[in-house]
């Protein structure tokens, strides 16, 4: 049983997300994270995390959100990204994005 959280990188920021505990293979966060960004910031990436107790956590996998989209759009539904470790597929996540200019 995964005890998940998803680690949010975007150019030199990094945030990450609360555990779902016990939550496996489908956890929910709902949360929101705010990062500062110019133009030249092309992608989200998140990677997703098992917690584990007395060893290291271990990687789950990863998605490259491109934010293009989110720069004209202004706000991109929550849209569903696949989620790879290495070149293997092994599942998705869905992530909602809102850009607001300064």
């Amino acid at each position: 049983n995964m005890d998940p959280y998803a680690i949010l990188k975007c150019r030199s920021q990094e945030q990450r997300s609360s555990i779902a505990a016990g939550k496996g293979t489908n956890p929910e966060w709902n949360e929101n994270f705010v990062f500062t960004v110019s133009d030249r910031t092309t992608d989200l990436l998140i990677k997703l995390m098992d917690s584990d107790t007395g060893t290291a956590d271990d990687f789950v996998g990863e998605a490259t959100i491109p934010l293009e989209a989110v720069y004209s759009e202004r706000s991109i539904p929550p849209t569903i990204y696949n989620v790879v470790k290495g070149e293997k597929y092994c599942g998705e996540i869905k992530v909602g994005l809102t850009f607001t200019p300064e």
